[in-house]
């Protein structure tokens, strides 16, 4: 015992501990702390001035008895139905093509990952402008005037692709470090063996960066999932298809800050927490059929 707490405590473990302290104490204090105020409040029937008392399962009964919750939740899911695959097909297809030798390409890499350096509510503002029904540019362009943001058919459809765009240059940064890691001499071994640049791709390229693909995967689920402040933006309170449209962060927002019901918000914040948990859980069990880690 003596000699495990002495290497415990040595000067370099001493070291180690005050270099990750702050790290640490912010996880601490930023996302673990208020998850457990959060999850007691689920649990909780809240007052002004933050006075709350616990109230058992009164909270969860009515969200899991509410159908707008229900549609919120399905909005949710949605929206990663429409936006993970397209989104990172895309980005795996940019990512090929980044890597390839073509002139200037550093420029458009740059350009690529713009998107992800400007200000969601910007992007949301000027999308939201290209899909207005009487001045937008896509129906200025195909001569039709189709309500994208007011059709509940159409507006989560108008909102995915705002995402997918702002999200795809991001995402192929990440698989073309992926791809770029992969030894060329796979690429001219498969070369002399007579592989085409499909074959080569399908047999060497997808396998080597699936674990970048993974990572990215999980990244997407879960940003996807947590949606929130481009539905805001580009989707007003006052449109009819406001209710086709509404994830779950925002029935979280409008129940915690304008109705101010933060027991029932609370509760739907755990629940998307416990959907996150279940999709990643599903991601890790099932990537031991497609993710591959040996070199």
């Amino acid at each position: 015992m003596g000699k495990g707490k002495k290497k415990f405590w040595t000067e370099d473990a001493k070291w180690g501990y005050l270099l990750i302290a702050p790290t640490i104490i912010g996880l601490i204090v930023l996302n673990v702390y208020p998850f457990i105020e959060t999850l007691v409040l689920s649990f909780s029937t809240t007052h002004p001035f933050g006075y709350f008392e616990l109230s058992g399962f009164g909270n969860y009964t009515q969200m899991f008895g509410s159908s707008e919750f229900w549609k919120a939740t399905w909005n949710s899911i949605y929206f990663c139905i429409l936006t993970v695959p397209l989104g990172m097909f895309f980005a795996l297809l940019t990512a090929v093509l980044l890597n390839a030798k073509i002139k200037g390409k550093s420029v458009f890499r740059a350009i690529y990952f713009l998107p992800m350096v400007v200000a969601p509510a910007a992007i949301a503002m000027v999308w939201k402008w290209i899909f207005n029904a009487e001045y937008g540019i896509i129906n200025q362009m195909i001569g039709v005037k189709i309500n994208w943001l007011t059709n509940p058919k159409l507006v989560l459809l108008a909102c995915a692709v705002t995402a997918i765009w702002s999200a795809v240059g991001y995402d192929a940064i990440l698989l073309l470090s992926g791809i770029q890691n992969i030894s060329k001499s796979y690429y001219e071994a498969a070369s002399l063996d007579g592989a085409s640049k499909i074959q080569q791709f399908f047999k060497i390229t997808l396998p080597m960066v699936s674990p970048t693909l993974f990572v990215v995967l999980i990244m997407r689920l879960m940003a996807s999932i947590k949606v929130y402040d481009l539905i805001y933006m580009m989707v007003d309170q006052t449109n009819p298809a406001l209710t086709s449209a509404q994830s779950l962060m925002y029935l979280f927002y409008r129940e915690s800050f304008v109705a101010g019901n933060r027991g029932y918000a609370s509760a739907i914040v755990v629940w998307t927490v416990l959907l996150i948990g279940i999709i990643t859980a599903i991601q890790f069990w099932g990537q031991k059929k497609w993710v591959n880690y040996e070199v």
